[in-house]
């Protein structure tokens, strides 16, 4: 065992174009599954039902004002602005890089062009929530959740394969 891989460099693109050098600060997706106690007769206490993948989102900060972003802002699809955040992990035991990779699909919620004052620095923040999301490291797939289609795969194995198959999909 040794040192956790750390983020020590990303870039982020929006729709195929680089922002390198507009971006200090990107805040993951969390994944939280949407559970409901339930308890019956002749059990002992309660089991959670998995009802699914609660709603996800990516938010990301500029480091001032890029034009082309806020043109994306109330996008008609669900799926019209495409980000894809590339980092790269080092570890600090033996040197070795692992390149992740989480591309996502959405449209812009929420625009924070926070506060304008002469002489200080600038930041605008963007949240969009998801209806598409994939995480590579290492050109390995650990997620792949695509909402509108029902695809859940999660290291490799489609979990709602049988539910669409049940349901004609």
């Amino acid at each position: 065992m040794g040192i956790a891989n750390k983020l020590k460099d990303f870039n982020l693109f929006e729709n195929g174009i680089s922002y390198r050098g507009m971006v200090p600060e990107v805040t993951l997706p969390k994944l939280s599954r949407k559970m409901e106690e339930y308890r019956a007769g002749g059990m002992s206490g309660p089991v959670s039902v998995d009802l699914g993948q609660e709603a996800i989102q990516l938010e990301w900060t500029a480091g001032g004002l890029v034009k082309e972003s806020l043109k994306q802002y109330a996008a008609k699809s669900h799926g019209a602005v495409q980000l894809r955040f590339a980092g790269a992990y080092q570890n600090d035991d033996d040197g070795s890089v692992q390149a992740v990779e989480i591309t996502v699909r959405g449209r812009y919620k929420e625009v924070d062009m926070g506060n304008a004052k002469v002489g200080e620095d600038t930041a605008h923040k963007f949240a969009m929530p998801l209806s598409a999301y994939k995480l590579t490291i290492d050109n390995e797939v650990i997620f792949d959740f695509d909402f509108m289609n029902g695809i859940e795969i999660v290291g490799g194995e489609d979990r709602r394969a049988d539910i669409r198959k049940a349901i004609g999909l």
